[in-house]
């Protein structure tokens, strides 16, 4: 069992309860059906308690001077969602079947990104398990869990999480995400989870009434910064850090994607960004964890490799410049800020090969400058995808890229980035070509309802169809059925065996080079026509040629050496045929 401040304890005495409250001088325990008792008051903020027979099961909560009560914020499971009590769960009581799993390398990795409410009709962890043999034969290599941390209401993206060591309860019990885990691990699969440690929800966030933890030191998209800097500080960080190591080892995780870390502000000699990475690879010992980021800064400080290669910190970062180059190839969109990746194919050259299009560059979008230089560091450091959560649900309807793109253009944008040697992230149902929309929903009483439906309107409101006069209600219930994924739909799709193929291809012919894969790389570009070449393991060179546009168009170099690994579409005198991708592998030729 993970050795925690914070949540209940087990003891020879029975169940230690403890609260970190230093903004007040007492504070009572009370077990559900039981009168409140006094807590012990120490000089360092903490109340504690031990209760002789409470157990597994037992309920609880804490009374605050002024009769507040309020949920354990180290609570395990909230039966009665976070305004409930909390329940004490024995963790260890959980018999792994997959004790032996120390994980996968990074360079093998296929992640599939999905949102549990809506992945099964069920949406529940259970359910999830009956999926799992599908993924497997995918070739899928990690699950991306979208954020468990307990939310108010019956259904949310699971970024408005305000107890981030309980499972959201709609999903089922902290059982039954183990056992997620364990099914998992036994067909080869990792396990991330999403984890927000930027903010907290609007509702149900009862820390700020007896503990230090926001500050005015600091702002963020979501009100004042959590405190990571200032009085009380080295507590909050505590409780964070120890969060991800209860993860990891309690629940036997293997890495976090880890939520706009650009919004963590810290001026601190050790950012709280660093310790995290230090203290979480120092917990998982052998194991192989990867740790990812969301960064809209593209600081490429946090990706940095030592001698041998691998990540002092982090190991990669989700990659929306190349998500962006794609997309406006495949749909033509040049709206927001597709605007700034439109009309120029060197920028996917550019993002293919250096990770981020914008390296300390003017970004119109932003107002500003964006990003520091990535070229140096391998193409394994970065995630790339056509789509994910945000997006998809970053557009009115919450709509696919199927839903409007061509087949073909989808093809072609799929077969580059899951060949491309960055490793790529799927979105769930993408595999088949699903439609069903993922727009942002969640569940709140009717003040933050509407207050969200109009925060959406305006936050979005440099993107189409926000301005309309009919949109999706996030708060409505059929938002968030319309997302559940239909997998009837899955039966027999042509597209699902593409991606089988290229996922296929991918793990035989290219996951074996990425290993050591350095710089070098080179891009040559026209309106619509890539030419890229990588420097691989083993002296070897990964070619890409292809042709995004709706004309046929020039090949850019003729490629007299090697092998041809893939080809989607055709060429005929000297020309690609529109959507055209082809893939080929030589040895000991030198960059284009």
């Amino acid at each position: 069992m993970t050795k925690t401040m914070f949540g209940p304890a087990f003891t020879e005495d029975g169940v230690l309860f403890r609260l970190w409250a230093p903004l007040h001088e007492s504070v009572s325990l009370k077990i559900e059906s039981t009168d409140p008792r006094p807590m012990q008051a120490a000089e360092d903020g903490w109340h504690r308690c031990t209760v002789a027979d409470a157990g597994p099961g037992t309920q609880y909560r804490f009374i605050l001077p002024d009769g507040l009560e309020i949920p354990d914020p180290a609570s395990r499971f909230q039966p009665q969602d976070v305004h409930g009590p909390s329940e004490v769960v024995d963790l260890a009581a959980y018999r792994w079947s997959t004790r032996e799993w120390t994980g996968r390398p990074w360079e093998e990795m296929v992640i599939y990104e999905l949102h549990v409410g809506c992945f099964t009709p069920q949406g529940t962890f259970k359910a999830a398990i009956e999926r799992l043999d599908h993924l497997r034969q995918l070739g899928v290599m990690a699950l991306q869990i979208m954020p468990l941390s307990d939310f108010p209401g019956r259904y949310n993206w699971g970024y408005d999480g305000v107890l981030p060591y309980a499972p959201d309860s709609s999903y089922g019990r902290p059982e039954d995400l183990m056992a997620l885990v364990d099914a998992a691990h036994e067909r080869g699969i990792s396990v991330f989870l999403d984890a927000v440690y930027n903010h907290f929800g609007p509702d149900g966030n009862y820390i700020p009434s007896y503990a230090p933890l926001f500050t005015d030191h600091h702002r963020t998209p979501w009100g004042h910064g959590i405190n990571y800097d200032g009085d009380g500080s080295e507590m909050i960080r505590e409780f964070f850090i120890e969060n991800a190591i209860y993860w990891i080892n309690e629940f036997r995780l293997d890495g976090f994607r880890f939520d706009a870390v650009h919004a963590i502000k810290d001026d601190s000699s050790e950012h709280f960004l660093h310790a995290l990475a230090r203290r979480l690879r120092a917990a998982a010992g052998d194991r192989h964890v990867h740790l990812i980021l969301e960064n809209e800064e593209n600081d490429s400080d946090l990706l940095k490799r030592d001698a041998d290669g691998e990540a002092r910190l982090f190991t990669a970062q989700w990659n929306d410049d190349v998500h962006h180059v794609l997309h406006v190839a495949a749909t033509g969109e040049t709206f927001g800020y597709y605007a700034d990746y439109a009309g120029d194919t060197g920028k996917l050259g550019r993002a293919l090969t250096q990770g981020f299009v914008f390296q300390g560059e003017h970004m119109p979008y932003r107002g500003g400058s964006r990003g520091r230089p990535s070229g140096h560091l391998p193409p394994t450091a970065f995630v790339s995808f056509i789509q994910n959560h945000d997006q998809i649900g970053n557009r009115a309807l919450g709509d696919r890229i199927m839903a409007s793109s061509p087949t073909d253009a989808v093809k072609a944008v799929t077969s580059i980035y899951l060949l491309a040697p960055e490793i790529p992230m799927l979105f769930m149902g993408e595999e088949w070509g699903a439609r069903e929309p993922f727009p942002f929903f969640c569940d709140f009483d009717e003040y933050l309802n509407e207050k969200v439906r109009k925060g959406r309107r305006e936050e979005l409101s440099r993107l189409p169809g926000f301005d309309a006069d009919e949109l999706l209600d996030p708060t409505a219930p059929s938002t968030f059925a319309a997302a559940k994924l239909d997998w009837s739909k899955s039966v027999s799709s042509e597209m699902l065996e593409f991606y089988r193929t290229l996922l296929d291809l991918r793990r035989q012919r290219i996951v074996p080079l990425l290993k050591g894969a350095g710089g070098g790389n080179a891009a040559y570009r026209s309106s619509s026509t890539l030419a890229v070449d990588w420097a691989l393991a083993g002296d070897r060179r990964l070619h890409l040629d292809a042709n995004l546009g709706s004309e046929a168009a020039p090949l850019l170099q003729q490629r007299n050496e090697g092998e041809m690994i893939f080809r989607l579409g055709g060429s005929e005198g000297g020309k690609l045929a529109p959507w055209t991708v082809i893939w080929s592998i030589s040895k000991g030729e030198g960059l284009a």
